[in-house]
């Protein structure tokens, strides 16, 4: 593969299904859609923690979380463990970032050349009162919160990616214009959709209330909650301050704010046209988690269910085989060899121990592999105790200290409504995955951290 640019975007808190490429019925995604047709589309990606902070600090250095002991949202990346950043500079390419990272802070050497308009966590520390986990905490009263304000309007946030969309438009016009030894890395962060879920009216008007599906799995029709989710609920129980009118309204603007950041992609999208750079320049899209939109009456993150562990993949570019959706499972941790291959640089020989990750443009071009195993584990906000999930071939599987564990077949069951791990057909099954996560990781160890 020959060395190019790279651009690399990342949302914030994207549904793995909520484009039009991914199959989704209504939700209005174009540039993303164009994306994927001219490039590769991984159907099966997973973040490897389904929360902002502990998910960008493994997709910064292509290890997993209780490696780096960045376990919430108050223990940001800081730059003290090399990634791919450092790699990069050391190698002597340009590499610079425009938006949110959510790193611990600007001062810290996280391995860019310039920030532009960089978003951190707050203060340097973050979520702090997010990662009490002595069941005491009471967080009802910031539950409800989270869902205000919601619907036409525009946000802070709406701003800020607007802001991050001209920033790049910017910086690639002035690219285009300037000579470079060596490809370039540039990282583009939007905020959307995370929430507040607030978007433009003639983006909402594209979702009618009274269109949208009532969220699946929802306690109140009578499903019951996994014990470990259902402890979760209560510690922050974001579902119980709203009604049906306003989960429905939820879900409009979650999918608005889907359209609105595909609008900033296309703006970034169109500026490499316009400079001339789409030739020698390869583009990644992804998240750093998904979002469950109600599903089980749960909102945001948080979960190791698809709805908010997987996340969007497309690659696109030179060399990147076009309409091409790739089945094999993959995950965060392989964007750091990804980056590296793009511009020409060994995979993974700069890190200080070996890597579990595998450049996504090998994996893109090769023949479906279905049994690569990936991995997620859950330790933040909310959480009554550790999680990990393992995806193998069409079984999920969900471990949870001191809680049942769940296996689910996706092949027949992608929406994770029928849980298979109690059922004694599946006992090797279920036995076979508990012993592969238990070679990745101590679960209960892990948990006393």
């Amino acid at each position: 593969m020959h060395p190019h640019n790279l651009v690399v975007i990342m949302s914030d808190e994207h549904h793995p299904r909520a484009m039009g490429a991914a199959g989704h019925p209504f939700v209005q995604t174009p540039n993303l859609d164009r994306l994927a047709a001219r490039g590769t589309l991984f159907d099966a990606a997973y973040c490897n923690c389904p929360i902002c902070v502990p998910s960008r600090a493994s997709f910064a250095t292509g290890r997993y979380v209780h490696e780096l002991g960045t376990w919430d949202n108050a223990m940001a990346y800081d730059g003290s463990v090399p990634g791919w950043g450092h790699a990069l500079q050391r190698t002597g390419h340009r590499v610079d970032s425009i938006g949110k990272l959510h790193y611990r802070n600007v001062e810290d050497p996280t391995g860019f050349d310039h920030q532009y308009h960089p978003m951190h966590i707050y203060g340097g520390y973050g979520m702090v009162w997010g990662a009490l986990r002595d069941g005491k905490a009471d967080f009802s009263e910031r539950a409800h919160v989270m869902m205000n304000p919601m619907g036409a309007g525009t946000s802070k946030y709406n701003i800020y990616d607007d802001r991050i969309a001209t920033e790049a438009e910017t910086w690639l016009e002035r690219a285009a214009g300037e000579k470079h030894e060596r490809p370039w890395v540039l990282y583009i962060g939007f905020v959307a959709p995370h929430f507040p879920l607030m978007v433009p009216q003639d983006i909402l008007d594209l979702y009618p209330v009274d269109r949208m599906p009532y969220p699946r799995l929802h306690p109140k029709n009578g499903f019951p909650r996994h014990p470990w989710l259902e402890d979760s609920h209560c510690r922050h129980p974001v579902d119980d301050g709203l009604d049906d009118e306003r989960r429905l309204l939820a879900t409009a603007c979650y999918y608005g704010l889907c359209t609105w950041v595909d609008r900033q992609v296309g703006r970034v999208i169109g500026a490499l046209e316009r400079s001339g750079l789409s030739d020698t320049t390869r583009v990644i899209y992804t998240s750093d988690h998904g979002d469950n939109i109600g599903a089980r009456g749960m909102w945001g993150k948080s979960t190791h269910y698809d709805d908010a562990v997987g996340v969007p993949m497309i690659i696109a570019g030179p060399d990147v085989a076009a309409g091409r959706v790739c089945h094999t499972p993959v995950s965060l941790i392989d964007l750091a060899p990804t980056i590296m291959d793009a511009v020409g640089e060994d995979a993974c020989a700069w890190a200080e121990i070996p890597l579990p990750g595998r450049s996504l443009f090998e994996i893109g071009s090769t023949a479906d592999d279905p049994k690569r195993t990936v991995f997620s584990e859950y330790h933040a906000f909310g959480s009554p105790s550790a999680a990990f999930m393992l995806r193998n071939g069409h079984y999920k599987y969900n471990y949870y200290v001191g809680y049942p564990a769940e296996l689910f077949d996706l092949r027949v069951d992608p929406g994770e409504a029928h849980d298979l791990a109690s059922d004694p057909k599946y006992a090797s099954v279920v036995s076979s995955f508990e012993a592969v996560l238990r070679t990745l990781v101590d679960p209960e160890a892990t948990d006393a951290r």
